[in-house]
Order: structure tokens, then C-alpha cells, then sequence
């Protein structure tokens, strides 16, 4: 049973940083791309950042590219996103998703097919 656990969000202020965890288990996803997706309360799940499955193609949403960095680590089956200069509009569940693909990142969440519960990512002003 594949299993996709996220960590690393909480409440934090305008301006600072944080790391977010993605640990899958169940099957390795070495081969797949990943994706990072935030849902805030209200509005719809959006594309946040994805990469390729050897970590050499990212791809990342207008509002957060400069700010945002998604990355890999295949060997602990583990993708990261770094979340820089936080803003409250960053306020939202984040989750991780295993690719359909390889090598093509998409932003339409139908190209992903296991899914995470999410971590809240609280900024306050």
C-alpha cells in the first residue's frame, strides 16, 4: 500500500522560511515525477511545483517561482520543498503527489495518481 506522508508546516510569520517533507512508503517512486500541490480554505487545489524523477526538470507555479524550491532525494524515496519569504496568501494545505510521468511535470492534478494527506502551512502578517 503506498503511502505518502508530508511534515514541516505550522504557523509562522511573513518573511520567514520552511522545509517541507514528503516520505513515501509503500513502493519506491524513484522513477516518477513529483508534485507539489496547496489547497487554502475556500478555493481549489492549485499546482504548486513539480519535478522530473532524476530531479533535472522542475517546474513551478508563476506566484511562487524565485520563493519556492522542490528537490529529491530517491535514496530516502523523500521530495522536498523549500518555502522562502512566506506570505499570508501562502496560507494553505500542502501536499505531495507521485507523477504519472517520468520526466514531464504538469500541473493538472489528473497526471498524478497517489496522493497525500497534507501539512498546514499557517502565515500570519
Amino acid at each position: 500500500q503506498v503511502q505518502l506522508v508530508e511534515s514541516g508546516g505550522g504557523l509562522v510569520q511573513a518573511g520567514d522560511s520552511l522545509r517541507l517533507s514528503c516520505a513515501a512508503s509503500g513502493r519506491t517512486f524513484s522513477n516518477n515525477a513529483m508534485g507539489w500541490f496547496r489547497q487554502a480554505p475556500g478555493k481549489e487545489r492549485e499546482f504548486v511545483a513539480g519535478i522530473s524523477w532524476n530531479g533535472a526538470n522542475t517546474h513551478y507555479a508563476d506566484s511562487v517561482k524565485g520563493r519556492f524550491t522542490i528537490s529529491r532525494d530517491n535514496a530516502k524515496n523523500t521530495v522536498y520543498l523549500q518555502i522562502n519569504s512566506l506570505k499570508p496568501e501562502d496560507t494553505a494545505v500542502y501536499s505531495c503527489a507521485i507523477g504519472k510521468t517520468t520526466w514531464a511535470v504538469f500541473p493538472d492534478s489528473r497526471n498524478y495518481d497517489y496522493w497525500g494527506q497534507g501539512t498546514q502551512v499557517t502565515v500570519s502578517s
